[in-house]
């Protein structure tokens, strides 16, 4: 009898054991399902805000085709982070934390957009308003070009003979005050352009000037305390920064700096490389 009760104590402890255990093990069930819809539903309302941004940017366009190229560049970066936020796990908190950052990114890129378009539109209405003066610059800018006919004809020779200097390799990157690479925009103190010139033995041997320009995350040109000008195939344009080196026909490697007069911001910054007989490349670096 006295083995009987022992027993039947034994079986009535281990049910005790088993529904206790079957309890915490719902619990926990329980309460990671209920993480995991949390984190779910975290992920679907960060899609939902790209998936906002997308048509935000869609809605902007320009008369300027520089513009809406920067504009096509954008919207595809918004695409490729809707695709990476949708293939990854909602439990990767790290990586989702991530990808909101780079929203909020390209949500302060696009209002700097905004406000650039605006700037176009009332520039515009202005233009409008001088349309006479307007028609005289045409008359006289094909009177000028009536007169480099003779030049472009022999550019174009050297062009088809492959005379034309060739850049490849361009990258930007962002300097800190003890010459290290960075990311962050407040350890920036300059920016550094890369490049080299292809080996080309038909193009013109001796001193060359590579021009960069800067755009800031706001899309506005970045120059020093005095704006300089160089002329590229004809056309007098703005410079952030030159370089000249001695080119003899080989590959060539250099780099340019640029030293902004105001701290860098976050955003991404873009450059595009010159020489005067056209352009080498661009380059893109974002800030964070």
């Amino acid at each position: 009898m006295e083995k009987e009760k022992q027993l039947r104590n034994l079986v009535i402890g281990m049910a005790v054991v088993a529904v206790a255990l079957a309890a915490v093990l719902a619990w926990i069930w329980i309460d990671r399902n209920k993480l995991i819809g949390n984190l779910t539903e975290e992920k679907d309302m960060l899609t939902g805000q790209m998936v906002q941004l997308k048509t935000d940017y869609e809605g902007l366009s320009s008369n300027n085709d520089s513009l809406n190229v920067q504009l096509t560049r954008e919207r595809e970066k918004v695409d490729q982070l809707i695709e990476r936020v949708k293939s990854t796990e909602a439990t990767n908190r790290s990586r989702l934390r991530q990808y909101e950052q780079e929203l909020g990114t390209l949500r302060s890129i696009m209002r700097g957009y905004i406000v650039q378009i605006d700037s176009l539109n009332t520039l515009n209405i202005s233009l409008r308003k001088d349309a006479a003066v307007a028609r005289d610059e045409v008359k006289e800018t094909q009177q000028k070009y009536k007169e480099l006919q003779s030049t472009t004809d022999e550019y174009a020779k050297q062009v088809q003979i492959g005379a034309i200097l060739k850049g490849r390799g361009i990258s930007l990157v962002a300097i800190t005050s003890s010459n290290k690479d960075t990311d962050r925009s407040s350890r920036t103190v300059k920016l550094k352009t890369c490049l080299n010139l292809v080996e080309n033995t038909l193009a013109a041997k001796g001193p060359r000037r590579v021009y960069i320009r800067v755009k800031g995350p706001d899309g506005i040109l970045m120059t020093g305390a005095q704006q300089q000008i160089f002329t590229v195939a004809g056309e007098q344009m703005i410079y952030s920064a030159v370089r000249e080196v001695d080119y003899q026909g080989s590959e060539l490697e250099l780099c340019i700096f640029f030293t902004n007069n105001r701290p860098f911001v976050k955003g991404v910054y873009n450059v595009d490389v010159f020489t005067e007989e056209g352009k080498l490349g661009s380059s893109d670096l974002l800030l964070r």
